[in-house]
């Protein structure tokens, strides 16, 4: 076997930052902090702060391999940790602040982080638990000296990098070594790592920068408003240092009229977050009576989007809305519905329901649906099946855990059932977990709420199989409207979108919603509420 004649060169996330600083050192970034200043800096400062941060880790003895907690917002001091500990060839190790503290203490343990950097909005959490963590020797709080906290035990942020130099030289090493860790947060138990390599880091930015993906480039103005707590922020931070885009940063500021502010000053044409995050912004942008000038694509993920937030993005803001699909465990991206000349010349309607699909596999991806025996089935768009995943920025197993129950033969089964169409297009029917099956049929809940969020003054919809004592199961739906919705006209309007027998014998006003830690709703804790609604039901009416 003859072999090619290249370079072996590692490619690390010190390459992207360096690769900012030289060819993009005056784009700039963003950065709203909690203290409520917006600082503004360029691609050379943030480069030369990485630095400095990474020589005050290696001073307080940070060493590679080491993991190093972040409880943190969207904020370039962040950014900043992101390259700098990875950089270091230690482990930046994104903490989910709005999980459970038993599964943060869980987490900082089972990875046994060295150090936590944490913002000012998560002290009163860390002192709380900074008992139960014998494996943090240092806490560093994201702050300058006029906002810290009266506790002799933190060390202030800006205190530590001023004092260094900045005179660094990024490290080298190979590039299968772990960069950052994140936990999975929909799994029962405890919370399972997801161990990513510089490699596949660095892959995956490639991949995200294509236009056939997300179409970051030096022109693009990015509003990540899906937190660097949760899979890196979706990889853009390292998507823009790739390619210097301009970054705009949130911080904790994600309310709807924040947003619009910001989305308006800086110009953003890319915006990315999950559904719930543009209901909020939709509604204060209706309530104003304010459009969007700028903004060119919306990115959502995390859960399906509604049929009507992809209507009014395009009627009443020009804008389309892109559905994209992917896991902690594909650091996250996986599939992505663009605006194709073929998607764009359908009648708007009709297009509509083409961009409620999760869309294809971007280039290193692929995609196949299997049965119980792992047997693949037919992508004819029809079948449902069990969706499973390989590629280079795809998990092979959890971090420090026996349990390879979602892993087979080098394929990750995602917990989804979806359907694929012969070209390749996507559609998640629902979670394994939550698709209902009443008689022994299936239905999706993932497609009653999408048709229910079509009806007028609902804003959200919930759909769960609920034992029952004729059907094994059958759905129950609430919904959170702004008066108690007309029964009869609700179902008729259903049963335009779903078969009749798929329809919910109940449909149940609530004020709200439980969500998880990254915004989904919490189907979980709507099951166990509503268990025995059906079964109690009959034994009254008996």
């Amino acid at each position: 076997m003859m072999q090619g004649l290249m370079m072996k060169r590692h490619v690390l996330i010190s390459d992207l930052i360096q690769h900012a600083e030289l060819h993009y050192a005056s784009h700039t970034i963003v950065s709203c902090l909690v203290e409520g200043a917006q600082v503004r800096l360029t691609y050379r400062e943030l480069a030369h702060r990485s630095k400095q941060l990474a020589q005050s880790l290696a001073r307080l003895g940070v060493r590679h391999g080491d993991c190093v907690g972040t409880l943190a917002w969207n904020t370039h001091r962040h950014l900043e940790a992101y390259f700098a500990i990875s950089g270091l060839g230690a482990i930046t190790h994104t903490i989910n602040p709005r999980l459970f503290p038993e599964q943060i203490e869980y987490i900082i343990n089972h990875a046994e982080d060295r150090a936590l950097l944490v913002d000012l909005s998560f002290v009163d959490l860390v002192r709380t638990l900074r008992p139960m963590l014998p494996s943090v020797r240092f806490i560093i709080i994201l702050s300058d000296r006029d906002h810290m906290p009266p506790d002799p035990e933190f060390m202030c942020y800006e205190d530590l990098i001023a004092s260094e130099h900045g005179d660094f030289s990024w490290p080298d090493f190979p590039d299968d070594q772990a960069a950052a860790l994140c936990y999975t947060s929909g799994t029962t138990g405890h919370p399972k790592g997801v161990l990513y390599s510089h490699y596949s880091t660095v892959m995956h930015a490639m991949a995200a920068c294509r236009n056939d993906a997300l179409g970051i480039g030096p022109a693009s103005r990015i509003l990540p408003v899906v937190p660097m707590f949760h899979v890196c922020a979706w990889g853009t931070p390292y998507a823009a240092a790739l390619t210097g885009a301009h970054l705009v940063l949130p911080g904790p500021f994600l309310d709807g009229a924040s947003l619009s502010k910001l989305i308006e000053q800086e110009r953003t044409d890319l915006l990315l977050g999950v559904p719930t995050v543009w209901l909020g912004l939709l509604d204060h942008l209706r309530q104003h009576k304010i459009r969007l000038a700028h903004v060119r694509q919306v990115v959502v993920g995390g859960s399906a989007a509604p049929l009507a937030m992809i209507r009014e993005f395009a009627e009443s803001h020009g804008i389309f809305l892109v559905h994209a699909w992917g896991m902690t465990e594909l650091s996250p991206l996986g599939t992505v519905n663009l605006p194709t000349p073929e998607l764009m010349a359908l009648a708007p309607e009709a297009r509509y329901l083409q961009q409620l699909k999760q869309g294809r596999a971007v280039f290193g991806i692929e995609l196949a649906i299997m049965d119980d025996n792992h047997q693949r089935l037919p992508h004819d768009g029809k079948t449902f099946g069990k969706l499973y995943v390989r590629g280079p920025w795809v998990a092979s197993s959890y971090f420090r855990s026996d349990d390879r129950s979602s892993f087979h033969e080098g394929w990750f089964c995602t917990g989804d059932i979806a359907t694929m169409t012969a070209d390749g297009m996507m559609q998640i029917v629902d979670r394994d977990k939550d698709v209902i099956k009443s008689g022994g049929e299936w239905i999706s809940s993932i497609d009653l709420e999408n048709a229910a969020l079509s009806f007028p003054d609902i804003h959200e919809a919930c759909v769960v199989g609920i034992p029952h004592q004729r059907w094994g199961e059958r759905p129950l739906m609430l919904v959170v409207a702004d008066h108690e919705p007309d029964q009869g006209a609700l179902r008729d309007h259903l049963a335009q979108h779903v078969a009749r027998w798929w329809i919910p014998d109940r449909i149940v006003l609530v004020e709200s919603l439980p969500h998880t830690a990254t915004g989904k709703l919490s189907k979980k804790t709507v099951r166990e509420q509503f268990q025995d609604y059906y079964l109690r039901q009959h034994s009254e009416e008996v």
